[in-house]
This record gives structure tokens, sequence and C-alpha cells, in this order.
């Protein structure tokens, strides 16, 4: 899975596209590596860009789980946006809202992260 990456606001903001399951969960851990290597507390923080995932299992929240653990580790910041309803109840149902930061657009995840 690629990550389309670009830097907004002082946050290094992460696009996925598709499906995160159990097929493509190795390549979206794969691809999210480099980025959490970097993450530091004096780091830019990131935010994943959800807009283009339509669908995501718990192998995918499982990548996001081990995510947010290595981020507050190395006390870095991450945060998740622009979820489509689909996968915004999955996030409710498994009360992943509570692990990682939900923001409603990218916007308002850049500006609470570097708040």
């Amino acid at each position: 899975m690629q990550l389309d990456q670009q830097s907004t606001g002082g946050a290094v903001v992460l696009a996925a596209a598709g499906r995160i399951d159990h097929e493509s969960a190795k390549a979206f851990q794969a691809a999210l590596e480099p980025h959490l290597d970097k993450l530091a507390p004096d780091s830019a923080p990131i935010v994943f860009d959800m807009s283009g995932v339509d669908y995501v299992s718990s192998v995918g929240l499982r990548v996001l789980l081990m995510a947010s653990k290595r981020a507050s580790a190395q006390n870095g910041k991450i945060a998740v946006a622009a979820m489509q309803p689909s996968v915004a109840d999955v996030f409710r149902i498994s009360h992943f809202h509570r692990i990682l930061p939900v923001f409603e657009t990218v916007d308002a995840a850049v500006a609470d992260l570097n708040s």
C-alpha cells in the first residue's frame, strides 16, 4: 500500500486509499515505518488522512494501534482525520477513538497537534 505524503502546517499528512485489511496490512505497516522512525517530541506530528480509505479490518486497526503505541513510546504525536462514515463507525464501535485522536478534517487535526 502506498501512502501519499505531504507537509501541511508543520505536520506530515499521510493519505492512504482503498482497504486496510488482511491483504494490505503488512504493506500499510511497511509504508508507515519510515515515518514512525522519525517521531520524537520535537518532530512534526503525523496525521493519517483516511478520506480515501473505504474499509478497515481488525488487522488494519492493529497496525494503527501499534503505530499509536510506538508514537507514545517516542513521545511523538499522531492522529486520524477525515474518515468515511463506514470507517468512522468501525472506530466508534471498537472504541478506537479512545486510542487515537480522531478529527473531522485534516486541518483540524493539524491545528490540534500543533497547539
